[in-house]
């Protein structure tokens, strides 16, 4: 299959090309390079993707819509990944058109270009984020999203309802994915993983927020990339039960669909940062601040709907996950 990747450099957008290329699909992959986080890293990503001879690499912003359309005509691809979007919660507070530009202009490119050249089926990329402060666990695909606490949350949340629009007006496949917090090798230097074990090495102390009183969803990269390698041979179907008096807000009349994509097993994040100790074998020293605008302090995934629709449900342990980002980092680093 051939298939177009947004934000190939990135850190999901990497192990999701990398997958696909190793299964024998032709992967064209788009990325602004952008320098919010090292562009060197970015760059030691390509390099473990420009090895392979079906991999076909361009320099551009998704905002770009006259160079977009264009790599779209030369790519003739049958599926779009958009893992191409400006991340972090934290950011958004600094620099909100980063997200304008990105998340929404760009996106919309995406659906426009989906369009324009006949895509049988899009996935993209949502966030854990749109559930705000919303305080029933485990987060469901059902619940409630209108009232996201960050710009970043609101930007994701318009993305669904956007692919949903083109879903119903062209009849594009369309699958929202909301990743609840991954990690693992490669991952991003802004996330709390990256930076922890990079200050503990420095004998540096960590900022912990909240007090330490807070819980996430820690979901590691391969069970994201098993998900979406699968989700591709699946494209979103309209739901034959889909009742328009009680709305399923997971599904619709369209080729819709919305799925979590959790571990499942919500880990305190004092928790965390042990196993990150323990895979270091040194104790951190830390710093604990309070809560940060925008910041949800639990998350919590029932991933049920993704088992339904694929028979796959991500498992891996944090204890397991975090030892692999160390054992990474260690040797990435020379540390």
């Amino acid at each position: 299959m051939n298939t177009i990747i947004t934000g190939a450099a990135g850190f999901i957008g990497m192990h999701v090309s990398k997958k696909l290329l190793d299964n024998g699909h032709n992967i064209t992959g788009i990325d602004n390079l952008n320098a919010y986080y090292d562009q060197t890293l970015k760059h030691s990503r390509l390099n473990t993707l420009h090895s392979h001879k079906n991999f076909t690499f361009y320099e551009q912003d998704i905002s770009n819509k006259n160079a977009l359309m264009e790599i779209f005509s030369e790519a003739k691809a049958e599926c779009v990944i958009n893992l191409a979007a400006q991340a972090g919660v934290r950011y958004s507070l600094i620099d909100p058109d980063a997200y304008g530009k990105s998340n929404l202009i760009g996106f919309l490119n995406i659906l426009e270009a989906c369009r324009s050249f006949n895509i049988s089926h899009l996935i993209y990329a949502s966030s854990s984020s749109i559930y705000g402060s919303n305080e029933e666990k485990p987060f469901k695909e059902t619940h409630n999203t209108d009232h996201p606490i960050s710009l970043y949350g609101a930007t994701k949340k318009a993305n669904e309802i956007m692919a949903h629009s083109y879903s119903h007006l062209f009849q594009i496949p369309t699958t929202g994915l909301r990743f609840f917090t991954v990690y693992g090798p490669w991952g991003r230097p802004d996330m709390a993983l990256f930076k922890f074990t990079k200050a503990i090495l420095e004998n540096k102390p960590i900022n912990i927020h909240n007090h330490g009183n807070m819980v996430r969803d820690f979901t590691y990269i391969d069970d994201v990339v098993q998900a979406i390698t699968q989700l591709i041979n699946k494209p979103a179907t309209s739901d034959s039960d889909y009742n328009t008096s009680k709305p399923n807000a997971s599904t619709s009349n369209d080729p819709w669909r919305i799925f979590n994509i959790g571990n499942g097993r919500p880990t305190p994040l004092m928790d965390y940062i042990y196993a990150i100790e323990k895979a270091l074998g040194k104790e951190a020293k830390k710093n604990f601040l309070p809560v940060q605008q925008g910041e949800v302090l639990e998350t919590s995934s029932s991933s049920q709907g993704l088992e339904n629709w694929i028979g796959f449900k991500p498992e891996t342990s944090v204890l397991v996950g975090v030892e692999n980002f160390v054992e990474w980092y260690l040797s990435y680093y020379k540390v």
